[in-house]
């Protein structure tokens, strides 16, 4: 690889508004000193960028170029930026953080006070190739496809959410919801050793992919008892966490009237709207109500890692892959197919 293949121009995603989305030729960019350029090999499509194509995202505003689940391969380099040799298959990174505030100086620069998300605040990766700050990038293994680089971001966010709870060895554990963050994150939990995981949802195919993805027990809440389910898989203790991946009322409120007295609830997916929750219940069970908000850099490591030691499997998960210019068609497919749906992929290039 060396930088006379790098041309003048390129393709560039562009969402328009909502359920709109153009392609423009701009320049490719030159990389500051302190940058690589990427030439971008994939892009996975998650739910907030399916928020951000109807328009329900609170915190995008349009036009916005998308692409913040990424794989590449290092084309060119800054003056100073020669930690890595042209050539390097890498995974991006896509938070930008101040460095400054409170959160960012106490190393928890995931809550920086001024954070941006590429794809969604700022330009995301969805172009031909893309520059960004070397330290945003992490070796992808040979051995892992650029497909897998693709998956490592989400599956970072469920490493975070297992680290969030600190005694997860030996535990026991609810998943609620089996979209993909939730079936990555019963891989997750197993991989850092939960004694055993119930996992729910309302459907049968994706709890059937829970199963085969390593879920000791699966109930469908829409067919049968939840509480039922949590005291005939563990018992009268229930579990020491619940994990809400689902993210609406009926599943807070299934993990508030059912934990275990002074256990703990994890929150990892957003919620779409203002909750309405039983806070009253939460106080006199003494739960702890937490929370978990992307990641950090050794989220990445570790899922690489898993990845590499195959306790994390991406592969089943990969649902189709789409061509850069059918963009909207992958949307329009997703909305088709919610249910057996679980990750997009787009070739930017399909080398």
């Amino acid at each position: 690889m060396n930088e006379k293949i790098v041309p003048a121009s390129m393709v560039q995603e562009l969402m328009t508004a909502p359920g709109e989305i153009v392609f423009h030729e701009v320049p490719v960019p030159e990389p500051g000193p302190d940058q690589v350029l990427l030439k971008i090999k994939r892009i996975g499509i998650c739910g907030s960028d399916i928020h951000v194509y109807h328009g329900t995202h609170p915190y995008t505003k349009y036009p916005v170029t998308q692409g913040h689940e990424v794989s590449g391969v290092i084309v060119k380099q800054g003056e100073y930026a020669k930690k890595y040799p042209l050539g390097q298959r890498v995974v991006v990174e896509p938070q930008v953080f101040c460095g400054r505030c409170y959160p960012c100086l106490h190393g928890k620069y995931n809550l920086c006070e001024n954070l941006k998300v590429m794809g969604f605040q700022t330009t995301g990766t969805a172009s031909g190739y893309f520059a960004v700050d070397e330290s945003k990038v992490t070796p992808l293994p040979d051995e892992l496809s650029y497909d897998e680089g693709a998956m490592i971001e989400p599956l970072a966010v469920t490493i975070h959410a297992v680290k969030r709870f600190p005694d997860v060895k030996g535990a026991s554990a609810v998943v609620l919801g089996c979209g993909p963050i939730g079936l990555l994150l019963i891989q997750s939990l197993k991989a850092f050793g939960a004694a055993r995981v119930l996992a729910t949802d309302v459907s049968d195919y994706r709890l059937s992919l829970a199963k085969e993805l390593g879920a000791d027990v699966t109930v469908n809440t829409g067919k049968a008892s939840f509480s039922e389910a949590l005291l005939s898989c563990f018992g009268p203790d229930k579990a020491d966490v619940i994990y809400d991946c689902a993210g609406n009322d009926i599943t807070m409120d299934q993990a508030i009237q059912n934990a275990r007295k002074g256990s703990t609830i994890m929150l990892v997916a957003v919620f779409g709207a203002l909750a309405k929750v039983d806070l009253a219940k939460l106080n006199d069970s003494e739960l702890d109500l937490n929370t978990t908000m992307m990641y950090r850099h050794e989220d990445y490591v570790d899922a690489i890692r898993l990845v590499q030691e195959k306790k994390i499997q991406l592969q089943p998960l990969m649902s189709r892959h789409f061509a850069f210019r059918d963009y909207l068609a992958a949307y329009q497919y997703i909305d088709r197919n919610r249910e057996t749906t679980m990750k997009i992929l787009i070739d930017v290039d399909p080398s």
